[in-house]
């Protein structure tokens, strides 16, 4: 009943051509069907790199396909693939004023098999001082895309080896970075480093419905499909993290609503439904979608994640991820008013939601890009465990989340409402 009357309270609040047929088009049983195939037994945890990941690739642009969405720009299906590269060390060695360098204590950052360098070779030198982050030095050495050997002195010894973080998989090649740690001041060197090259393909699901009078102008609806693939088995003998509530809920929620505004025909500004990979392992779906499109005409970004149980305030309720960082959270309260249904600003600040979803990357470059979420951050039972089954969600209560984020948009859909931009990282 309470679902009843909460679409009836919607609708009284939006104009009829924009709310026609929504609940014909979002409804549980629609949630259920597609809820149920992502986080099957058979998607096996959809984990990046593995063939179940391309079993929900293949899904998700079906139901892309049956909305008669477009391709994105330059692309041939509605896959985006990229590669990742990861380097294994094989072996590390080098001397420092003519004495040996201990192996564990040379970490590069590199995408080439072999380096060979000394202190002719061009490298930029740097001489990294005590109280800084070390890591977060290290990430700014990589980003400025200039081949350096880094001296680390003893004081960060304890943390050294917290650099081989920078080390993880990636789809963008950096000029080669070495970290060596030692006290000495360097006067001659010379190191040489192999690594072992490797290879992946992975790729976002990306479908477009182009605006009729601002095509230029883009909404990205979005959630991550990737998850935990399948691991130690349980008491209960379950090895697979289903990853039904995060987030194939939130990929539930973009394929409705692409089916719902593909149907409706009346979007202003051109919509991008996507679903992203890697979202689990470092974001890198996200982060490559984010360089393929111009940041500058994303007007914003809905990033839907975990809307499978109730929120802390109950049903008919969500909260949106950096609330205060533009009035991205005002406009859908406005297009919300009189209805049952709340959208309030992120109670968990201090958990910095706001920074640890897809919506990070376009935020980072000022799109008013927010995370739409009800998970209890710090009571979720069943986050990044087996038991993140399709029987503990709440369907009506998903599909009533799903109507309000439809209509919420309508303003920004339809080119009458923008954002006020994020401030850029």
């Amino acid at each position: 009943m309470k679902g009843f009357l909460l679409a009836g309270a919607l609708l009284t609040i939006a104009n009829f051509s924009f709310a026609q047929n929504i609940d014909k088009l979002i409804n549980a049983k629609e949630v259920e069907r597609i809820e149920r195939t992502l986080a099957s037994d058979e998607m096996q945890g959809r984990k990046p790199f593995t063939p179940s990941i391309d079993k929900a690739a293949d899904f998700i642009a079906s139901e892309f396909k049956k909305s008669g969405l477009k391709y994105l720009n330059g692309l041939t299906s509605y896959r985006q693939p990229f590669t990742m590269q990861k380097a294994t060390l094989i072996s590390a060695s080098g001397t420092l004023n003519n004495q040996a360098v201990l192996p564990e204590n040379i970490i590069a950052v590199t995408g080439d098999s072999l380096l060979d360098i000394n202190e002719r070779s061009g490298y930029i030198q740097l001489v990294l001082d005590s109280g800084l982050n070390l890591v977060k030095a290290g990430y700014e050495a990589i980003q400025k895309n200039h081949p350096a050997v880094i001296f680390v002195g003893s004081s960060y010894a304890k943390n050294f080896l917290r650099l081989k973080r920078l080390k993880g998989e990636t789809f963008e090649t950096k000029a080669p970075v070495i970290f060596v740690l030692t006290d000495e001041a360097p006067k001659t060197f010379s190191f040489t480093v192999r690594h072992k090259i490797t290879t992946s393909s992975l790729a976002n699901v990306v479908g477009v419905l182009p605006g009729k009078t601002k095509p230029e102008e883009v909404v990205i609806f979005s959630g991550h499909y990737d998850h935990l693939g399948i691991g130690k088995p349980n008491a209960a003998g379950d090895s697979i993290y289903n990853g039904a509530n995060d987030d194939a809920a939130g990929t539930t929620a973009v394929i409705m609503l692409a089916n719902y505004f593909s149907k409706l025909k009346n979007n202003e500004r051109t919509l991008i439904f996507v679903a992203f990979t890697a979202e689990e392992s470092g974001g890198f779906g996200s982060q490559y979608f984010s360089q393929q499109i111009d940041a500058d005409k994303a007007v914003a970004m809905f990033n839907i994640e975990m809307i499978g149980t109730e929120s802390q305030w109950g049903k008919n309720s969500a909260y949106i991820t950096g609330f205060d960082k533009s009035d991205f959270g005002k406009i859908l309260q406005g297009n919300l008013a009189g209805s049952n249904f709340k959208f309030e600003p992120d109670p968990y600040p201090k958990q910095q939601l706001f920074y640890r979803s897809d919506n990070a990357t376009l935020a980072a470059l000022g799109v008013p890009a927010h995370t739409i979420s009800t998970s209890k951050m710090d009571t979720e039972k069943f986050y990044h465990t087996q038991e993140d089954e399709v029987e503990t969600l709440d369907m009506i209560n998903m599909a009533e989340i799903i109507k309000a984020i439809a209509i919420s948009s309508k303003g920004i859909i339809s080119g009458k409402e923008t954002p006020a931009r994020v401030e850029k990282q």
